[in-house]
C-alpha cells in the first residue's frame, strides 16, 4: 500500500473517543507480520513494544492518537432527533448541516444529518447568529422515538462520525478529508516503522497508536507507563494559521514542511532534543517550521512528566480547518515529516539520549 491510499484508509476509519477499534484493526491488517502488535484494556496498539527486562537499546516512542472529534448521542426525542453531545472540541459554527453517520446496535451506521433552521423561518433579529450545539439536533429521517429506537436501533451513548470520504488531489498534492487530527500520525507511524523494519539502529522503535486523546489525553498515559520510553515523538495535524495570517506570523503553513513545536501550555520542548532535531533537519535538507504555540496541547502533556521525565517533542503536519467535517493537508508535509522522523530514529544514539 502506497502512502496516499494509507493517508486515505487512515482518515476513512471511524474512530471517535472511546470507539477506536476500527483505527486499531486497520493498523493491525497494515503492520501485517512486520511487527509484532498488542492491545491493553483501553484499546491502545501497541506496534513492537519490548518489556523493559528484555531491551538491549534504549527505546524511542512514536506516538500518535487513533481517536478523532466527533459526538455522542445523548438522548431521543418524541419527534425521533437525537440530542448529542460532543466528543473533543468543537465552535458552534462548524457544526450544523453536515452529514454524519451514527452507530447503532447492529454495529451497522445510520446516515444522518445535523439540523439546521431554514432562513424561511428565522427572524432577522436572528439571522447569522450561531446556534448553540446544545439546541442542535441530529436527523436520521425518522419522525418518531420509536422509530428511531427501534427501527434504526439507535440507543443513548451511540457514538457519531462525521460523514465524509478522503479525496487526494494530484495536481494540488492535498488531501481531503476527516480525522486528519490524528490519523495522518498514525499513517506516519506506520509509514516509517515499515520504512525502518530491516535497518539496524541504535535504538528501538516502539509505535503507539493511543486512545482518547480528544478527551483528556487519557491513552497515553496508560501507554507511556507501558512502554516507558527514552524519548518520545508525539506525530500531530495541529491547525494550520497560514489561511489567516501573514506569512511572517504564521507557523503552521501547508506546504512549509514538518512543524516542530517549541511549547504550549501544556509542555515545554526539551530544547537539546530541539536542537538535534534542528540539526537532523539541516543536514538532510529536511524542510521544518517551528512554532511557539499560546493554546493547545497535545499527549506530550502527559507523555513527558512519566517515568522521571521523558524529552518529549511534538512534529506535526498542519491541517486547515482541523476539528471540523473536512480539512486539508498536503502531501509534501506529509513527505517531510516521514524523512525528519526517519533520520532522526537512524541518528539518534543512547549518548545522545543520555546528552538531552
Amino acid at each position: 500500500m502506497n502512502s496516499i491510499e494509507l493517508i486515505k484508509r487512515f482518515s476513512d476509519v471511524n474512530g471517535v473517543s472511546g470507539f477506536e477499534d476500527e483505527v486499531a484493526q486497520l493498523a493491525k491488517e497494515i503492520i501485517g507480520n512486520d511487527y509484532p502488535v498488542c492491545e491493553d484494556k483501553i484499546r491502545n496498539l501497541y506496534i513492537n513494544n519490548i518489556e523493559k527486562e528484555k531491551r538491549t537499546k534504549p527505546v524511542v516512542m512514536l506516538d500518535a492518537h487513533s481517536d478523532e472529534v466527533g459526538f455522542m448521542v445523548q438522548s431521543i426525542e418524541p419527534n425521533g432527533l437525537l440530542k448529542f453531545i460532543a466528543l473533543g472540541g468543537w465552535s458552534n459554527q462548524q457544526i450544523p448541516a453536515h452529514k454524519v453517520r451514527v452507530l447503532n446496535r447492529d454495529g451497522e451506521y445510520v446516515e444522518g444529518i445535523i439540523s439546521s433552521i431554514p432562513p424561511h423561518f428565522t427572524s432577522k433579529a436572528d439571522a447569522g447568529k450561531v446556534t448553540d450545539m446544545k439546541d442542535m439536533f441530529i436527523d436520521v429521517g425518522t419522525t418518531s422515538y420509536e422509530e428511531t429506537v427501534n427501527d434504526f436501533k439507535i440507543g443513548v451513548g451511540a457514538p457519531v462520525v462525521p460523514d465524509v470520504i478522503c479525496t487526494y488531489n494530484e495536481k494540488s498534492r492535498m488531501f481531503l478529508g476527516k480525522a486528519f487530527d490524528d490519523r495522518v500520525g498514525c499513517a506516519v507511524i506506520v509509514d516509517v516503522m515499515k520504512e525502518l523494519k530491516d535497518k539496524e539502529l541504535d535504538v528501538t522503535l516502539t509505535g503507539v497508536l493511543s486512545t482518547q486523546e480528544e478527551e483528556g489525553c487519557r491513552g497515553a498515559v496508560v501507554a507511556t507507563q507501558k512502554v516507558m520510553p527514552d524519548v518520545a515523538i508525539v506525530l500531530e495535524g495541529p491547525p494550520a494559521d497560514d489561511n489567516f495570517r501573514g506569512a511572517y506570523r504564521s507557523q503552521g503553513a501547508l506546504r512549509k514542511g514538518a512543524q516542530v513545536r517549541h511549547i504550549d501550555p501544556t509542555m515545554i520542548a526539551n530544547p537539546r532534543l530541539v536542537r538535534f532535531i534542528q540539526k537532523i533537519a539541516m543536514e538532510n535538507n529536511i524542510k521544518i517550521q517551528e512554532t511557539v504555540r499560546e493554546s493547545g496541547g497535545t499527549n506530550a502533556s502527559k507523555i513527558h512528566l512519566e517515568n522521571g521525565g521523558i524529552p518529549t517533542i511534538v512534529i506535526g503536519i498542519p491541517v486547515r480547518y482541523t476539528h471540523s467535517h473536512y480539512g486539508f493537508i498536503s502531501y509534501d508535509d506529509y513527505i517531510e515529516t516521514v524523512k525528519l522522523v526517519k533520520a532522526i530514529a537512524e541518528n539518534i544514539t543512547k549518548d545522545i539520549i543520555d546528552s538531552f
